[in-house]
């Protein structure tokens, strides 16, 4: 049998990508996932904070705060010793990103070249002048 590690997420990132100095290291990503949750017997609308990290800088014009974005992902666990004692954390790290949308307005224009980009609607709907 073969094993599987394997997390998809879709959010919207909390905050802009942080670069490490220089061009080493990851790509430090928050993100912000909604749930469901039951507060008191009644259902309403929580969210979850994931820190991740990318090791792909194509898109990080694109990775600033609002986006939504959908990541495939791998979790790592890191181990370390502190103060004599074992210590360790899960980490998420993204091997796919895909942008979703727009920030928080949702436009859904984000990666169309600007000519595209005014043909689509806000609501994602197209001019009523096609000719077809």
């Amino acid at each position: 049998m073969n094993d599987m590690n394997q997390v998809w997420l879709i959010g919207r990132l909390t905050r802009d990508a942080e670069t490490p100095s220089g061009d080493r290291g990851p790509v430090k990503l928050s993100l912000a996932v909604n749930r469901r949750v039951k507060k008191g017997g009644e259902w309403g609308n929580g969210a979850d904070f994931i820190d991740i990290e990318y090791w792909h800088r194509s898109l990080l014009p694109n990775l600033t705060k609002g986006k939504q974005v959908a990541i495939v992902a791998e979790l790592k666990q890191d181990r370390w010793e502190q103060d004599g004692q074992n210590r360790s954390r899960l980490v998420v790290v993204a091997r796919d990103l895909q942008l979703l949308g727009g920030g928080q307005s949702g436009s859904g224009t984000v990666g169309l070249p600007s000519n595209e980009a005014t043909n689509i609607q806000a609501d994602g709907g197209f001019p009523d002048d096609i000719p077809f």
